[in-house]
């Protein structure tokens, strides 16, 4: 039997003050956690405790669908190059050498190791699908560790990958992944959502993230009741129609004279229209990867033209640009646009007619598609035109979705009012294609003795975020104070605390429900520490375990007070019930792990 009074469980009165999101204060004060340099955490025993239990869940879940390695933290710088990745990572990669000079790093992830692994081994399509998973520590030079537990430089991931013949076996394994993570998540007891995601330096056709809500998060979600759920990075919406202003004159494009009207607003107010009739030009430098020199150059001016009243968004426009973004520099935008910022406008603008084609590449938003009679800068200083009709008075390289969406328009496919609401992103699924396969040479014989190049797909779950997501969602219930973790992934799963160990009553009876509750397989704590009774309930509170009974004056009549945190009931029951009411609680929230926390 577990007894606080021989736990190392160092509690903290008050979270330390660089500590800002709920669920880094909690961790910290309930002893879980100990900060050992930025982004760099020790787990003490109850923190232990709980990412094991996680861990578990993981495993038992992936073993149904795959076969578990375990594969080398160093890697030899080779492997990275053969992917073109030793480059791509940049400063996110910890680096190193060896005694003999010879560069290394520390793994992000696997996909080289396991590709490598898999060309050496992979003969023949009867050998295919293959999924191989791991749980091991990865490493991120995070320039900005914070949030705790979030964003920080080591953790524990699952990561796994599927190799495949063909794209119908790929969907197989990519949907295998899928069921698996709900599962698992919903196991955790976690209210999640699976959004469209961006694949960013994973590379590959298409990805989603699982997400939980929390104000702690970091990225932005996109959701309605039509079922629509996007990453802000991806998402996309329906827009009202917008009435075209009358044209002036014969329609034909007109200068007017703006002096020292540069921005929407200012334009906007000068001329009486509204930013929804306006469009907004950004200019950006890309820097193109080695490969795309020889053709493209290494820098490629990239313009993009925004409705008035719309933001840009990158992720969206990296897709399309193909390299690193910055913006144009004064002498950038001459040569561009031959005028100064402010007076910026497509007219004039020399668009390359293919992306992949040189010259300056030209973007025009979806949302300016069709539209007529729009007020655009002159590219010639305090003058703007009115009359810029797209198509008509200039030809784009690409028209594209590249805006943020705005909380309230309608989802793409049931037509109803997006959420914008902060995540964070507990899991990530991607189908790579043959991203890292064909630049790493691998290959296998099909059914007709061909030799063809096998797809992938690679499938992340963060253990830790698991366990910050459940505390955030809980601690957001309860003002941020204290929190109850789900019993499959709560240190403990029910605690009993005896108000008073001076009374021999109290103490046997304490000592008998954890004995008959231990052999009931609940995994319990016996708080038997010589402490006042409130200071054990706060502590209780504090770490997170779902169930409390406490011992106290009423086991003068048989009774004792059960309180299930997860539903905030708190009742008297016999005591010569309490072990099985505790236990079919505990049954039947594992077995319907969101409807019994009442979500």
């Amino acid at each position: 039997m577990h007894r606080w009074s021989q736990l190392f469980i160092p509690t903290l009165r008050e979270a330390p003050a660089d500590a800002e999101v709920a669920s880094h204060k909690l961790l910290l004060r309930a002893g879980y956690i100990r900060q050992l340099s930025a982004g760099i955490y020790s787990y003490l025993p109850l923190g232990n405790r709980s990412i094991n239990k996680i861990v578990a869940i993981v495993r038992e879940e992936m073993d149904r669908i795959g076969q578990e390695f375990l594969l080398p933290t160093l890697h030899p710088r080779e492997l990275w190059e053969e992917s073109g990745r030793w480059t791509v990572m940049g400063e996110n990669m910890f680096r190193l050498k060896d005694r003999k000079g010879a560069d290394l790093c520390l793994g992000m992830t696997h996909e080289e190791v396991m590709t490598s692994i898999a060309r050496s081994e992979l003969r023949s399509y009867k050998q295919l699908p293959q999924i191989w998973y791991q749980i091991q520590t990865k490493f991120r030079d995070e320039p900005r560790p914070k949030a705790g537990l979030l964003r920080v430089r080591q953790f524990i991931m699952k990561d796994s990958y599927s190799f495949d013949i063909d794209e119908a076996s790929l969907d197989a394994s990519y949907n295998k992944h899928y069921n698996a993570y709900v599962r698992i998540f919903k196991r955790c007891g976690l209210e999640f959502v699976a959004v469209e995601a961006d694949s960013g330096a994973m590379g590959g056709s298409g990805s989603q993230e699982f997400m939980v809500y929390t104000e702690a998060g970091e990225d932005l979600i996109a959701s309605s009741s039509s079922g629509y759920a996007a990453n802000l990075e991806k998402a996309t919406s329906q827009l009202a129609p917008v009435e075209a202003l009358a044209p002036t004159g014969d329609g034909s494009l007109e200068f007017i004279h703006t002096p020292g009207q540069r921005t929407i607003e200012e334009v906007g107010n000068f001329l009486g229209v509204a930013p929804v009739h306006q469009i907004k030009t950004m200019a950006y430098m890309a820097e193109l990867p080695k490969a795309d020199h020889a053709k493209l150059g290494k820098l490629r001016p990239v313009v993009v033209f925004l409705r008035g009243d719309h933001s840009l968004n990158e992720a969206k426009l990296l897709l399309i640009a193909g390299g690193e973004l910055r913006p144009m520099t004064p002498e950038e935008l001459e040569a561009t646009f031959k005028a100064p910022a402010g007076y910026l406008g497509p007219i004039g603008i020399e668009a390359a007619p293919h992306p992949k084609k040189p010259g300056t590449l030209v973007i025009l938003d979806k949302a300016l598609e069709g539209r007529t009679n729009l007020i655009a800068g002159a590219n010639k200083e305090e003058y703007h035109l009115r009359n810029v009709t797209p198509a008509r008075d200039f030809k784009p390289t690409v028209i594209a979705d590249v805006r943020n969406i705005v909380e309230g328009e309608l989802d793409p496919i049931g037509g109803q009012p997006l959420r914008l609401g902060k995540a964070v992103e507990i899991g990530h699924i991607f189908k790579l294609g043959d991203k890292y396969t064909k630049s790493m040479g691998s290959s296998v014989l099909n059914r007709d003795g061909k030799e063809v190049t096998p797809i992938m797909g690679c499938y992340g779950i963060g253990i830790e975020r698991i366990l910050t997501a459940a505390i955030e969602t809980s601690a957001a219930a309860n003002q941020g104070n204290s929190y109850a973790l789900h019993p499959a992934i709560a240190p403990f799963q029910a605690i009993v605390t005896i108000t008073n160990i001076g009374d021999a009553a109290l103490l046997a009876a304490g000592e008998k429900i954890a004995a008959d509750l231990e052999a009931a397989g609940v995994d319990v704590l016996l708080d038997d520490r010589d402490e006042r009774a409130g200071v054990k309930f706060k502590d209780a509170d504090l770490v997170g375990i779902p169930y409390r009974i406490n011992i106290g004056r009423g086991v003068a009549e048989g009774k004792v007070e059960f309180l299930d945190r997860l539903q905030s009931i708190t009742e008297d029951v016999a005591l010569s019930d309490v072990v099985a009411k505790v236990s079919e609680r505990i049954t039947t929230t594992l077995r319907n792990p969101l409807s019994a926390a009442g979500l």
